[in-house]
C-alpha cells in the first residue's frame, strides 16, 4: 500500500474538505503536519494559514494524570456527554514513545469505545516521540485543523505527570487534573507546580466501595488549593469527584468548565491567554528550527565535535561554547 503522503496533494482541496468537516482528509493533513519533509512543512504551513481565520472557536481542555487514573475512561464518557449536547469533540490523545524504538502503542481508539462509534467525535492518537511533556510536537498544529473543520471541544490527552505539564498548559484553555483516591496520601507525588496549574480537579473512579474515599480526597484537594495565591484567571480552582464508569459527575465537570470559559471570557483573559499561547508558539517553533539546522549540517556537528571535546579537557567552558555555535549559524 502507498503512503497517501505521497500521493499528490492539493492545499485548496483539503483547505475546503477540512472546511466541509471532511474526517478522512483532516486525519491526512494532521498526518502532512507530523512530516518532518520541509516540502510537507511548506504545504501545511500555507495550509494552516488559510485555515487560521477559521479557527479558534472551540474550548481546548488539557486532560492529565498519572498512569492507571482512568484518563481515557474519563474522556471516553465526557466527550460522549459532550456529543449528546450536540457538540463535536475531537481527541488528541498522546501516546508514550518508546524510549529505545520511538514506538508508540496507539491504543486510545480501543479504550475509548463508545467515543470512538460515535459520529460526532474524532480521536486521534499521537506518538508523543518523548517531546516535553508528554504532548506531541504537532499537537497545536493538529487543534487548530481541528477547530477549522468544526470541533467545538478539544481534548487534548497526556502521557501524564513526571514530565513539565508547561507543554499542555501553553495550549489549552482549561487544564485539568484526574487524580486517584484510595492510594495512600492523595497529596503524595503530586507537584505544586501541577497543582498550581489545575483550573479543576477531579478525583476519578468515586464509586462503590472507593467512593468514601473519593469524597475525603476531594476535602484534602481542595483544601490545598485554597492555599495556592489565587492565579492570573481569577478563577478559583475546583474539586470534584466522578465515576466514569457509572457517568457520575461528568455534567458536573462540563459544567465547571463552562463557567471557567464564561468567567474569563468576561474578564478578557480568556482571549489574553489565547494569544500569550500564540507567542510561546512562535518562541519554542523558533529554538525548534535552529536546533534542526545544527543538526542538519555536518559542518556544524563536526564543529560541535570539536567544542564537546575541548569541554572535557576543560579548555572552554560550555556558555562559551554555545555562543561560538550560534555566532557559526
Amino acid at each position: 500500500m502507498k503512503n497517501h503522503l505521497s500521493q499528490p496533494f492539493s492545499v485548496s482541496k483539503i483547505y475546503e474538505a477540512i472546511l466541509q468537516g471532511h474526517v478522512g482528509l483532516l486525519a491526512k493533513a494532521i498526518t502532512l503536519s507530523e512530516s518532518e519533509k520541509s516540502i510537507d512543512r511548506k504545504k501545511t504551513g500555507t495550509l494552516l494559514t488559510r485555515l487560521l481565520p477559521h479557527s479558534g472557536r472551540s474550548i481546548r481542555i488539557g486532560i492529565t494524570g498519572s498512569p492507571g487514573v482512568g484518563k481515557s475512561t474519563f474522556i471516553d464518557a465526557f466527550g460522549k456527554y459532550a456529543t449528546s449536547l450536540g457538540k463535536k469533540v475531537a481527541v488528541l490523545a498522546v501516546d508514550p514513545s518508546s524510549e529505545k524504538t520511538k514506538g508508540s502503542i496507539l491504543g486510545d481508539k480501543t479504550r475509548m469505545e463508545e467515543l470512538s462509534r460515535d459520529a460526532l467525535a474524532f480521536i486521534r492518537p499521537t506518538a508523543s516521540r518523548n517531546a516535553q511533556g508528554g504532548v506531541a510536537e504537532k499537537t497545536r498544529e493538529a487543534i487548530l485543523l481541528c477547530e477549522a473543520a468544526g470541533f467545538e471541544v478539544i481534548l487534548v490527552e497526556t502521557v501524564g505527570v513526571g514530565q513539565s505539564e508547561t507543554a499542555v498548559r501553553n495550549m489549552v484553555d482549561f487544564f485539568l487534573l484526574l487524580q486517584l483516591a484510595g492510594a495512600g496520601d492523595e497529596l503524595q507525588g503530586i507537584k505544586k507546580g501541577i497543582m498550581e496549574m489545575a483550573d479543576g480537579v477531579v478525583i476519578t473512579k468515586a464509586d462503590s466501595d472507593n467512593e468514601k474515599r473519593a469524597r475525603q480526597a476531594q476535602v484534602q484537594f481542595q483544601h490545598a488549593l485554597h492555599l495556592f495565591q489565587l492565579p492570573e484567571s481569577g478563577w478559583k480552582p475546583t474539586v470534584l469527584t466522578a465515576s466514569a464508569t457509572q457517568k457520575k459527575g461528568i455534567a458536573e465537570a462540563w459544567k465547571m468548565i463552562e463557567e471557567f470559559r464564561k468567567a474569563t471570557c468576561a474578564s478578557g483573559f480568556f482571549e489574553k491567554n489565547r494569544q500569550q499561547q500564540q507567542i510561546v508558539w512562535f518562541h519554542q517553533s523558533t529554538e525548534a528550527l535552529i536546533r534542526a539546522k545544527m543538526l542538519g549540517s555536518k559542518k556544524m556537528i563536526s564543529q560541535m565535535k570539536i567544542l564537546e571535546q575541548k569541554i572535557r579537557e576543560g579548555k572552554i567552558i560550555p556558555s562559551v561554547a554555545a555562543q561560538k555555535i550560534i555566532h557559526a549559524l
